[in-house]
C-alpha cells in the first residue's frame, strides 16, 4: 500500500471511509484545551494510538497522523521546535502501528498562513512545509493530506512544495470562507482546477461546515471525469455553552448523509472537527458493500440545500419602563398584550438597502421592534450599530444584539456610550459564536467576560457607574434581554442558568425557535416564577433540506418528527407555503401561553415574517384574549 498507484487505484473503484477528529478524542481522554497535541506523539504515543484505533475499529481505512500543525513555526508556540523531525517521524509510526494491514495512512499537514501566522512569505511557508514532510516521508505513509486551507494560492504552494519531494498521492482540502467561495475568492470549482493542475490526486472540502453545506457546495462543482473528491465535514456548527465547546451532529445525521456524498461522487468521505468514531461507524455501515458514483457534470442531487444562520436568541439587562427617548419598552408593553420581535440579518455586502426596506415592512405589519444580530456565526456583516443608526432615521424601532467575542471591555463601554447617544437602549446580550470558525478564523475571540456579567455591567451603566466604577453625569437607560434555549436534556438545570440571568438584571428573555407545540406549555409552567418576560420564538422553514440543516447542524435547534416530515413533502414555494402553515400552527399554541413572540427571519426572506406579523395582529383583532401568563 505505499505505493500511489495502489491507493488512487483504489478510490477509482471504492469509497474509503476517513478518520474523525483527533482533538476532539484527546480532549475527551482528558487532554486540556491549549496543550500541544502534537507533543503527545513523543510523550504519550499509547494515547494517540488509542485514538487511531478507535476510528479504525469503527471503520475508517484512511487514518490521518497527528502532526496538523506540528511544522516549525506551529511547534516554535511551545518552545517544540528542535523535536519537529521526532514528533513527526514518530507520528506515521504510532499511526500505522495502531492499526491494520488494511488501512492506508496518511501524513497530514495543515495551513500554516491561514491561521496563527497571517505575516509568513512564500519562502517562511515553503521552507516550513519541506521541513515537515521530509520528517513524515521518512516513514513512508500511504499517502500526503493537506486540510484546512483557506487561500488556494498557500495550498498550491503546498502542493508544489510535497510533490517536489515525492510521488506519492496528495490529498489537497480546502476550507471555505462561505458556501462557495474560498478566502482569496475563488469558487470551488476554480480552487480545484488550480490543485489539480498543481500536482493533487485528490481535492475536497473539510472543516468550518456541515455536512449540509459542504455536500451543497460539492454539489455545484464541475470536474473533469475522474477527478477524486473527498469530503471532510464538522459535525454542525460549533457552540459555546458553559465554557464547553459542542457540536450538535449526532453520528445517525452523518449515516444518513453519507448516501448523499456518495451520490455527489465523493471517494474519500471523514469528518472534522467534533467527529467521534461513532459518527465514522455510522458512514462506514452506512456505505458497506455500495458501489461509487462519479461526480455530475453539473453535480445535482442537493443543489438547492438551503443554509439558515440562526443568530442566537436575545439576552437581557435593567431597564426602566421609559427610556430617555420617552418610548415604551417592549418588556412593559408584553405585560398588556402581544410584542412582536423580528429578526432580521444584516447584510454581507456594503448595501444597506433591501434590509432597510425588510425593516420598514415589518414595522408597518406591526413589529414592536427589529433585532439585529451581531456578526453572528462569526460571519462578518455590516454593523448592527450603524443600521439601527439608519433604522431610527425610518422611524423603525431597532433591537441589537451585543457579543462578548468581539470587544474587549474597553470596546465594549465605548460601543454602549454610543447606542446611548443614538438613542438606541434595547439590546439582547449574547456570548457569540467562536471566531474560529466566522470567515476570519485567525481572529481573536475576547471574551472578557460572560453574557451574564456583560448584563450585570451594563446594568451598572443604569446606575450611572462606569465599568471602571467611575461615576458617570447621567445613567444610561438600556433594556436588556438574554437568550435561553429550552432544547436541553435537562431544563430543570437550563431554567437555572435562565434564573441567575434574571438575577444579574435581565429584563427579557428570547428563546431559540420551538417547533414542537406542546413545548410552549411546558415552558410556561417551567418559567411562571420568572419574572422577566419571555419571547418565545418562532421561524419559518423554506425547505425540507433547511429543516435537516437546523435539525441536525445548527445548536439549540431541535424539530420534530412530524414538522420534518410535513416539509419534506414539498419543494420550491410550496414549500415555503407548508413552513408558514407550520409556523401559523406554532404561532397558535405560543399565542395561547405567551404574550412575547418572537419572530426569526429565514435568509432575508422578511416577505415570510411580514406575513406572520400580520397573522399574529389579525388574531389580535378578532378579540382572541392575551394569556393571563407571560
Amino acid at each position: 500500500m505505499a505505493h500511489r498507484e495502489n491507493l488512487i487505484a483504489h478510490l477509482r473503484d471504492h469509497i474509503v471511509i476517513g478518520d474523525g477528529a483527533m482533538a476532539t478524542q484527546l480532549y475527551q481522554l482528558g487532554v486540556p484545551v491549549g496543550a500541544s497535541y502534537h507533543e503527545l506523539n513523543v510523550t504519550q504515543p499509547d494515547v494517540v494510538a488509542a485514538v487511531h484505533r478507535s476510528y479504525y475499529e469503527a471503520g475508517a481505512r484512511l487514518i490521518e497522523t497527528n502532526t496538523f500543525g506540528a511544522h516549525r513555526l506551529g511547534l516554535e508556540r511551545y518552545g517544540l521546535e528542535d523535536q519537529l523531525g521526532a514528533i513527526n517521524s514518530q507520528a506515521v509510526r504510532i499511526a500505522r502501528s495502531a492499526v491494520g494491514a488494511d488501512a492506508y495512512v496518511a501524513a497530514t499537514i495543515g495551513s500554516i498562513a491561514g491561521h496563527r501566522l497571517p505575516e509568513a512569505t512564500d519562502i517562511d511557508l515553503a521552507r516550513a512545509y519541506r521541513e515537515q514532510a521530509q520528517a513524515l516521508l521518512a516513514e513512508e505513509p500511504d499517502a500526503i493530506l493537506l486540510e484546512t486551507f483557506l487561500d488556494v494560492t498557500e495550498l498550491q504552494l503546498a502542493i508544489r512544495t510535497v510533490r517536489e519531494l515525492c510521488a506519492l498521492p496528495i490529498i489537497a482540502q480546502l476550507s471555505l470562507i462561505e458556501h462557495d467561495v474560498t478566502r482569496d475568492g475563488l469558487t470551488v470549482t476554480e480552487g480545484f482546477a488550480r490543485l489539480l493542475d498543481a500536482g493533487a490526486d485528490v481535492v475536497g472540502l473539510n472543516c468550518r461546515y456541515g455536512p449540509a453545506d459542504i455536500a451543497r457546495s460539492l454539489s455545484h462543482v464541475q470536474v473533469l471525469p475522474g477527478t477524486l473528491l473527498s469530503a471532510y465535514p464538522n459535525a454542525g456548527l460549533l457552540s459555546l455553552t458553559d465554557g464547553h465547546y459542542t457540536y450538535p451532529s449526532k453520528p445517525a445525521y452523518f449515516g444518513e448523509m453519507a448516501e448523499s456524498f456518495r451520490q455527489i461522487g465523493v471517494r474519500l468521505l471523514g469528518g472534522c472537527c467534533g467527529t467521534t468514531p461513532d459518527h465514522v461507524r455510522a458512514m462506514a455501515t452506512a456505505l458497506a458493500d455500495v458501489p461509487p458514483l462519479s461526480p455530475k457534470l453539473p453535480a445535482r442531487g442537493l443543489s438547492s440545500i438551503t443554509v439558515q444562520a440562526v443568530a442566537q436568541p436575545p439576552q437581557s439587562l435593567d431597564a426602566s419602563s421609559q427610556g430617555h427617548s420617552g418610548r415604551t419598552k417592549i418588556h412593559e408593553k408584553v405585560r398588556e398584550a402581544y410584542t412582536v420581535i423580528v429578526e432580521l440579518d444584516p447584510p454581507k455586502e456594503l448595501s444597506a438597502e433591501t434590509f432597510l426596506t425588510g425593516a420598514k415592512a415589518l414595522q408597518d405589519a406591526g413589529a414592536d421592534a427589529v433585532t439585529l444580530a451581531d456578526n453572528s456565526l462569526a460571519v462578518t456583516r455590516m454593523s448592527n450599530m450603524a443600521l439601527g443608526a439608519l433604522m431610527k432615521r425610518e422611524g423603525v424601532e431597532p433591537l441589537l444584539h451585543l457579543s462578548c467575542r468581539d470587544r474587549n471591555l474597553i470596546g465594549q463601554q465605548s460601543h454602549l456610550m454610543g447606542l446611548h447617544a443614538l438613542g438606541i437602549d434595547q439590546i439582547l446580550v449574547i456570548t457569540g459564536d467562536p471566531s474560529r470558525f466566522g470567515d476570519f478564523p485567525g481572529a481573536s475571540s475576547v471574551f472578557d467576560v460572560s453574557s451574564m456579567e456583560l448584563i450585570a455591567m451594563i446594568k451598572q451603566l443604569n446606575q450611572g457607574t462606569a465599568f471602571t466604577g467611575r461615576k458617570l453625569a447621567e445613567p444610561s437607560h438600556f433594556v436588556v434581554g438574554a437568550a435561553f434555549n429550552p432544547h436541553v436534556r435537562h431544563l430543570d438545570k437550563a431554567i437555572a442558568r435562565l434564573e441567575r440571568k434574571v438575577a444579574a438584571g435581565a429584563d427579557f428573555i428570547m428563546t431559540q425557535p420551538i417547533y414542537d407545540p406542546k413545548l410552549f406549555e411546558i415552558l410556561r409552567e417551567a418559567t411562571v416564577h420568572i419574572p422577566a418576560p419571555i419571547f418565545v420564538g418562532v421561524m419559518p422553514l423554506t425547505s425540507g433540506r433547511n429543516a435537516e440543516f437546523l435539525h441536525n447542524e445548527v445548536p439549540g435547534i431541535a424539530l420534530t418528527e412530524e414538522v420534518r416530515a410535513r416539509i419534506g413533502l414539498y419543494q420550491g414555494a410550496r414549500a415555503r407555503a407548508e413552513g408558514l402553515a407550520i409556523a401559523r400552527e406554532l404561532l397558535d399554541a405560543a399565542m395561547a401561553s405567551f404574550r412575547g413572540l418572537y419572530l426569526i427571519t429565514p435568509l432575508l426572506r422578511y416577505e415570510m415574517t411580514v406575513e406572520l406579523t400580520t397573522y399574529i395582529r389579525e388574531r389580535q383583532v378578532t378579540g382572541k384574549s392575551a394569556p393571563q401568563q407571560i
